[in-house]
Parts: structure tokens; C-alpha cells; sequence
């Protein structure tokens, strides 16, 4: 049994090492991509993000495997989690339209981390330099260095002037 244990523990370290050195060679490859076609820093750093987090859950995943954690059960806890936070996209469906506008944003806008974006609204319009684009906010730094965060979803619904 002790032997058994030791074999989880090296496959564990296996698992986690490999994932160590995917992360590595995915982030030095983005780099080399960035380079040669130009891509901003911004959006290889997001792209990152998103892979480095699939290369966790994915670890954790297989180590929960090695350690026997029932199929069904995790199956069952993942369905739960989904139902669970669906729910919660439901009754708060400007949290999903945020989501979906930062996609958005990601994919097909013609404004990047760096810009200068003025917000037209009715009473006040809002400049600032788009600091970040997350999957809820777009962070804005004024001229005042104050840091306004703004809903994805307003981005898209608003007129927007940039320069």
C-alpha cells in the first residue's frame, strides 16, 4: 500500500513537472508569435491567461484521476458546478453580457490596451487610456491617473471616439 502511495506521489510530480514545461514552451512560443507577426502584448498576454488556466484544471484533473477520484463523482460535482453557475449568469444577465461583450472586445474591436478612448454619453462623456480589458471590465486611466472601471456590455452599447 505505502508503495502504491509512492507511485501517486512520482506520477503527481510527473504530471505537475510536464505541466510546468507545457505552460513554459506555450508561453515562449506566444512570444515567438507576438515577434514574428506582430501581435500586441496585450492580447498574447489574455491568450496566456486562458491557456494557462486550461493547463491547470487539466492537472488537476489528471491528478485527481490518479488519485482515484471516481469518474461519475466528478462528473457529477462538475454538473453541479455548471447548474450552479448558470443560475447565477441568469439572475444576474448583465454578468453574462459582460462576458460575452469582452469577448467581443477581444476578438473584433478596433481599440487595444494603450488607447485613448472617449466614452460619448448624454450629460458626461468619459476619457481615459484603456489600462485592461477583462471578462467583466474595461480599466480607464484618466488624465487624472484615477482609474475608472467600465462594464464591458456599456463599451459595445455606447459610441465611442478613439484616436
Amino acid at each position: 500500500m505505502e508503495f502504491l502511495n509512492h507511485f501517486k506521489i512520482l506520477e503527481s510530480v510527473i504530471i505537475l513537472v510536464i505541466a510546468f514545461f507545457l505552460r513554459l514552451f506555450i508561453t515562449n512560443s506566444l512570444k515567438k508569435i507576438q515577434t514574428k507577426f506582430g501581435f500586441q502584448n496585450a492580447r498574447i498576454l489574455v491568450t496566456n491567461k486562458i491557456i494557462t488556466i486550461l493547463i491547470y484544471i487539466t492537472t488537476i484533473v489528471v491528478i485527481a484521476f490518479i488519485w482515484g477520484v471516481d469518474e461519475k463523482q466528478l462528473l457529477i460535482y462538475i454538473s453541479s458546478f455548471l447548474t450552479i453557475l448558470g443560475i447565477a449568469f441568469f439572475a444576474q444577465w448583465s454578468i453574462l453580457s459582460n462576458i460575452t461583450a469582452g469577448i467581443i472586445l477581444y476578438i473584433n474591436y478596433p481599440v487595444k490596451i494603450g488607447d485613448t478612448i472617449t466614452i460619448l454619453e448624454k450629460d458626461n462623456n468619459i476619457t481615459g487610456e484603456i489600462r485592461d480589458i477583462g471578462a467583466f471590465f474595461i480599466t480607464l486611466k484618466t488624465k487624472d491617473d484615477e482609474f475608472l472601471t467600465v462594464p464591458n456590455s456599456i463599451i459595445l452599447q455606447k459610441n465611442i471616439k478613439y484616436k
